[in-house]
């Protein structure tokens, strides 16, 4: 039953229940997703499909020194999940070996096929851009997210250490941002420059209209799994 309310929660572009999703046209900024022939690398914002039947976008890929992984949020899915390349599914990626959520909201993804590449970058409107550090969130902080459901969007952080409802609980120590998202954006990364800052899990309103979003921060996710950007 929690997996199945975790499913409905990504497809559904994952609200707060206090507040009602404003479901509107989607964006046209956000590029066609390749063929699945096509994929030869896998970035920060590029869609991953999972063997439960959602999408997620990564956040951001990282590295433990042995391996490449991927840093989403833990609504996303639970461990043991499949994941592809592809709507079809018929191109495996990789498998979530742990997840955080509800308590946390991260979980990560260990990608499993030598034959792509997983660079320390992110999807951006102008092409991969790459990301070198993480650093934490901060009021007034300029960041830019990006998403398979409306691209490549930009504002500033509003607060931090903002607490979100969630059907299986409260979620805190989240930072929100005047930056639009569509549905199928969730995972994407949030970035300041070259700087991992986090990771979208949440929204409200949408890009025809104005909305706002909810990051999980990537700095602690990344100090507990001893996972590091910029390689």
């Amino acid at each position: 039953m929690r997996a199945a309310r975790a499913v409905r929660a990504v497809l559904g572009l994952l609200l707060p229940l206090t507040v009602t999703a404003a479901m509107g046209a989607q964006a046209t900024a956000a590029p066609a997703p390749a063929p699945a022939s096509a994929v030869t690398a896998i970035r920060g914002g590029d869609a991953l499909y999972s063997s439960a039947g959602s999408r997620c976008a990564v956040g951001f890929n990282a590295t433990d020194g042995n391996a490449f992984y991927a840093l989403m949020p833990g609504l996303c899915g639970s461990a043991g999940t499949q994941w592809f390349a592809d709507a079809q599914r018929q191109v495996p990626v990789g498998e979530t070996v742990t997840s955080h959520f509800p308590g946390g909201n991260y979980s990560v993804i260990r990608y499993t096929d030598p034959d792509l590449e997983y660079p320390s970058e992110v999807t951006t409107s102008t092409g991969p851009s790459r990301v070198e550090r993480a650093i934490a969130p901060a009021p007034g902080m300029r960041i830019c997210r990006s998403g398979p459901g409306s691209g490549w969007r930009c504002g500033a952080i509003q607060q931090v250490n903002v607490s979100v409802q969630y059907p299986e609980g409260v979620l805190n120590g989240l930072f929100r941002a005047n930056v639009c998202a569509e549905p199928g954006d969730i995972g994407g990364p949030a970035v300041s420059g070259d700087a991992a800052v986090g990771v979208l899990v949440s929204a409200t309103g949408n890009c025809a209209t104005g909305g706002t979003t909810y990051y999980q921060p990537v700095v602690g996710p990344l100090s507990e799994t001893g996972l590091r950007v910029g390689y």
